[in-house]
């Protein structure tokens, strides 16, 4: 039985970016790993941190929902002062004892392996997956140490992959100026945007408190997909003239109660007359939305009537419904982080030009799967394509 490989990724990640991933990526690929942790330094880590570990933690964990081999860790993070690299080691060689470890660090740092702490007892316990850097290290330096090291008794593999460009001080400076950051995972730049991070204005007083419940409350994916909604929702109503402000508060919490158990999903709905349908009461799918709804009002302290109507049909739509419900469900369908699905990016065009256009296509889609595969379609969702056929925006659409 061959033995899992095992690699460690450390650094500030202040923010993750997309860099960040593409290193991941090669590592995993050159190194043949079976996973990779990302170990976050604490906020006393050896350069200057913007932003503090918990957010930090929080974009890490974030990020990792975009490949199952990477595993967040706060080992490095919550050790007390300093974390060494031999440590960090040792503790994982505990854990796994049967694991062959692998540490990246990039080219510059192969010229400081000699000054690391216990360096000596390093060298047997990892092999260094060596990460090309763009820099100032010439190549006779850099080989000439490489081969002193190895001497020594350290062990190299280069990773195929081209020198990354990308830095989280550009990134930090894009986002102070509001400007684009394509190198940014989508729900990360929303993360920031809603507490205000590295100089973007706070949107939402309540979005810190709100956040940190919702990432106790969800798992890491749907944590992630509720900001993408977010920010989907935010930028559909921008295009189409709904409160933005509602839309994103809307898109934040409508999964609130997506991870209750189903029991716990039913005794709320019961208790609290949310809904009498059987239908709805033995389906997680379908009785989240009512109850994220109650969730969303008593638990996170949202009032507005709009946002809590948004909340609570997100998922069916219903007929009648509000521009702003329809920016929320549309974000749910056809936010970034959503595997790909028969329609999806010709939804996603139309959204641009057509809420209620976009949406009909988007319900018709979802009923005919579910049809397909022989499940239950809940009569609102169908109530919700007749009606939208029904409005003048669907009928003559504009030229």
């Amino acid at each position: 039985m061959s033995k899992e490989r095992i690699g460690i990724l450390g650094g500030a990640f202040d923010p993750f970016h997309q860099g960040h991933l593409r290193m991941a990526l090669s590592v995993l690929e050159t190194g043949r790993l079976n996973r990779l942790y990302i170990l976050p330094a604490g906020d006393d880590a050896y350069k200057p941190i913007v932003v503090g570990k918990e957010d930090r933690w929080k974009m890490v964990v974030t990020a990792c929902t975009q490949d199952g081999r990477l595993i967040p860790s706060r080992m490095e993070m919550d050790r007390p002062s300093p974390a060494y690299t031999v440590d960090t080691l040792l503790a994982l060689k505990k854990e796994h004892p049967r694991a062959e470890l692998f540490f990246v660090i990039g080219t510059d740092a192969v010229m400081k392996l000699h000054r690391w702490h216990r360096a000596e007892e390093v060298f047997p316990l990892c092999t260094f997956l060596i990460c090309p850097r763009a820099g100032e290290v010439l190549l006779e330096d850099f080989s000439a140490e490489k081969a002193r090291l190895t001497a020594l008794g350290a062990r190299f593999i280069m990773i195929r992959m081209s020198p990354i460009s990308i830095s989280s001080t550009e990134i930090r400076e894009s986002l102070a100026l509001g400007a684009p950051t394509p190198n940014l995972f989508s729900p990360i730049r929303e993360y920031c945007a809603l507490k205000g991070l590295y100089g973007m204005p706070v949107r939402e007083e309540s979005a810190g408190e709100w956040i940190d419940k919702l990432f106790a409350a969800l798992n890491p994916r749907r944590f992630a997909h509720s900001l993408s909604v977010a920010g989907t929702a935010r930028r559909l109503a921008r295009i189409h003239g709904v409160d933005p402000c509602q839309a994103e508060q809307a898109g934040l919490l409508h999964d609130c109660a997506k991870c209750l158990p189903l029991k716990e999903m039913k005794r709320i709905a019961i208790e609290h007359s949310l809904t009498n349908d059987p239908a709805i009461l033995s389906s997680s799918a379908l009785m989240h939305s009512l109850v994220g709804a109650w969730v969303a009002r008593n638990e996170y302290g949202m009032a507005d009537p709009e946002v809590l109507e948004a909340i609570a049909y997100h998922n069916t739509g219903h007929a009648g419904m509000s521009r702003l419900a329809m920016c929320v469900c549309l974000a749910d369908s056809i936010e970034p982080t959503r595997e790909s699905y028969p329609l999806l990016e010709q939804v996603r065009v139309l959204s641009e030009l057509s809420l209620e256009r976009a949406l009909l296509m988007s319900l018709e889609g979802t009923a005919a799967f579910v049809r397909s595969r022989g499940k239950y379609l809940h009569p609102r969702t169908q109530e919700t394509i007749s009606w939208l056929k029904t409005l003048p925006e669907v009928r003559s659409p504009r030229k």
